[in-house]
């Protein structure tokens, strides 16, 4: 990939973190355990308390990103090695743990994905500020998906193959 097409993803995807973050935080400074399940039996309150560790992990995550992208984007000599490496640790703990979150209290419905349906589906009923979030940060990371697919499995397999051409 030439280095201007690297830049200008890293700028990109740079800016989708920010507007990321900007959902997500003000949700996680807002919100609590104990106003999300109110009145809820064990069950729920295991589901809210899931779903808030995995919403924290993504904001870490996602912010971290947004820095090292920061920093990319701020030497004074582009380094393509640093740039692939930001975007591989997007793609692999922020759109990953978008996607596949640890509690698993929402999931991808692929079936839904290409209908203009929300793809999104609970495993409870949340309430509606939890939908709200992830309904909003939900394309987000969906085109960061699809502008990172690189690094998904390509960008390992470059790079292996690189590093047996040099010890052949």
């Amino acid at each position: 990939m030439p280095a201007d097409n690297l830049q200008n993803l890293c700028a990109e995807t740079r800016e989708k973190l920010k507007s990321a973050i900007s959902m997500i935080e003000p949700f996680l400074n807002e919100h609590t355990l104990s106003q999300l399940a109110a009145d809820q039996d064990e069950e729920t309150v295991q589901f809210y308390k899931g779903f808030l560790s995995d919403l924290r992990h993504l904001l870490a995550f996602s912010e971290v990103s947004y820095e090292k992208l920061g920093v990319v984007q701020r030497r004074s000599n582009f380094d393509e090695d640093f740039a692939h490496k930001a975007l591989y640790n997007v793609y692999h703990r922020c759109i990953n743990v978008f996607f596949y979150p640890k509690n698993e209290s929402y999931s991808e419905d692929g079936r839904y994905a290409y209908t203009g349906q929300d793809a999104i589906r609970f495993r409870k009923k949340p309430v509606r500020p939890v939908r709200d979030v992830i309904l909003n940060i939900t394309r987000t990371y969906e085109e960061l998906r699809d502008d990172l697919a690189y690094y998904e499995s390509d960008y390992l397999t470059e790079r292996r193959l690189q590093s047996e051409r040099k010890h052949a």
